[in-house]
């Protein structure tokens, strides 16, 4: 794991320290904190869902229920929403996991209003009521979920210090620079000794942590990050301790964070916390019934889009002839390697036109991905289209069904610029564990391309750590929205 070339003193080393975000915990001025504000949207599209279910009972011939049941559904409704944590203090604003908690916590307060329905009454008609109030509430709340993530669009975010201007802490103030959505903004450092990094970010170092206190009444900090740096222990959780007096909620980036995935308990031993570390397993029984899956769900696929793969595959043949696939050498599980298949889109090239080899090696020493068009464009017209359309990946629903890839998973590289990421990009070869995929966590966030090795590596591990069915779901729902909005632009 990487230290971050800090000194960590021995009590640094036993006390694992992980604190999740807690944002705005401390009112500012009259601003609502963005957990009641989500509390104060959900109760209120609730209450329009019950008018709607009130004002449209006639017309869908189900007579409207008694004002007791009729308000006990949202209330259950806004406890199930808060026991499951949607009201806690939150960097970011996740709607497909808003959704699945809605619609879960929706449907739960549903059958309790029927179940005690039936238990204290003879009404026939509870079932019917419980699901049109049920069908109505979702969609009011996911709607009002919907709109607050695009109306947080345009919010500056909250001003945050990072404490610890060390490579992690520089590497932390880029990312958040770059997401605005996660609704923190870095205003700058607090070290009394930063270390030389070679990559730095734009925030700059405001002072040593014996100025915290005018730092933070004069740049209106509302939050802070711990990061790594040189302070003991001791220096670190005094800053923490007052950070808090002074209202400043806290996070902690926790020491072996590169290992650290969301599933996660706390437990403690007297004083002392211990953090229980849950990661999937590649070689368990899960993997197996996911790999399963990909072949009959890969083999339907197939099914179903037969009349789009023969118009594509003759497409090619009048535009490019023979042969209609493109086979390409690439790395799968545990390294072995296969031939992934693509519709081609490319011509033949002239022996004068041999794509170099000078693009690619570029790029992968500037940390870049390879990708795009290397060499002399030589894609048809309906080639193109092809690639804008993502309809040359077709072919590789193949692959999934013959078992050689996966739906969901890390995209294969070719054979020969493998061997050598393996040996320059850190935790490369751990990517290996699973099956390669026609898409990818790093692909919908962004990660294709002349895009950052590392970073894409890194959200690959991430997807094999925190693995779940659920997880292939969002994956594919965000692919969707890629290609869609790729096609648009």
């Amino acid at each position: 794991m990487a230290t971050n070339g800090l000194r960590t003193s021995e009590a640094e080393r036993v006390a694992p320290a992980v604190l999740r975000p807690q944002i705005h915990r401390v009112r500012r001025g009259h601003r609502l904190r963005p957990s009641e504000r989500d509390f104060l949207v959900d109760a209120t599209m609730l209450a329009l869902a019950g008018l709607t279910a009130v004002l449209t009972a006639g017309a869908s011939a189900v007579p409207s229920e008694g004002l007791p049941w009729l308000a006990a559904f949202p209330v259950l409704t806004l406890a199930l929403l808060t026991s499951r944590g949607i009201y806690r203090p939150r960097t970011n604003m996740q709607l497909l996991e808003d959704t699945r908690a809605i619609v879960a916590a929706t449907a739960v307060a549903a059958m309790t209003v029927v179940f005690a329905r039936t238990l204290l009454s003879t009404e026939l008609d509870a079932a019917s009521q419980a699901v049109r109030e049920w069908v109505i509430a979702a969609v009011y709340l996911i709607a009002g979920r919907a709109a607050l993530k695009l109306s947080a669009s345009g919010y500056a975010g909250s001003p945050t210090l990072i404490v610890g201007a060390g490579r992690v802490g520089h590497l932390l103030a880029r990312r958040l620079l770059e997401r605005p959505q996660m609704g923190l903004r870095p205003v700058g450092f607090v070290d009394t000794d930063p270390l030389d990094v070679p990559e730095t970010s734009d925030c700059p170092v405001l002072g040593p942590p014996s100025q915290i206190e005018p730092l933070v009444r004069g740049n209106a900090i509302e939050h802070a990050i711990l990061c790594f740096s040189t302070a003991s222990h001791d220096e670190e959780l005094e800053v923490m301790r007052r950070l808090r007096r002074l209202g400043v909620s806290v996070s902690v980036v926790p020491r072996l964070f590169e290992d650290i995935p969301d599933r996660t308990n706390v437990e403690r031993v007297g004083g002392l916390p211990l953090l229980g570390i849950f990661p999937s397993k590649p070689r368990g029984w899960q993997f197996k019934l996911k790999y399963a899956l990909d072949r009959v769900i890969a083999a339907f696929a197939i099914l179903l889009a037969a009349p789009i793969m023969f118009a594509a595959a003759l497409g090619t043949l009048v535009t490019l002839g023979r042969p209609i696939l493109f086979r390409q050498r690439r790395v799968g599980l545990d390294g072995r390697e296969f031939d992934m298949l693509k519709f081609r889109t490319m011509r033949p090239a002239a022996r004068e036109d041999k794509p170099s080899t000078a693009k690619i090696e570029e790029a992968l020493q500037r940390g870049l991905g390879p990708g795009g068009v290397e060499g002399q464009d030589r894609r048809s017209r309906f080639g193109a289209f092809l690639r804008r359309t993502s309809l040359d990946e077709l072919p590789q629903l193949l692959n999934v069904v013959r078992g050689e890839m996966s739906i969901v998973g890390p995209r294969p590289e070719r054979d020969h610029i493998a061997a050598n990421l393996r040996e320059s990009v850190y935790r490369y070869d751990a990517r290996d564990r699973v099956k390669s995929g026609i898409t990818g966590w790093a692909q919908v966030h962004g990660l294709r391309g002349r895009t950052s090795l590392t970073d894409r590596v890194e959200w690959d591990n991430y997807y094999i750590d925190n693995w779940s069915l659920w997880l292939d779901f969002k994956i594919v729902l965000m692919t969707v929205r890629v290609v869609v909005r790729d096609r648009s632009e």
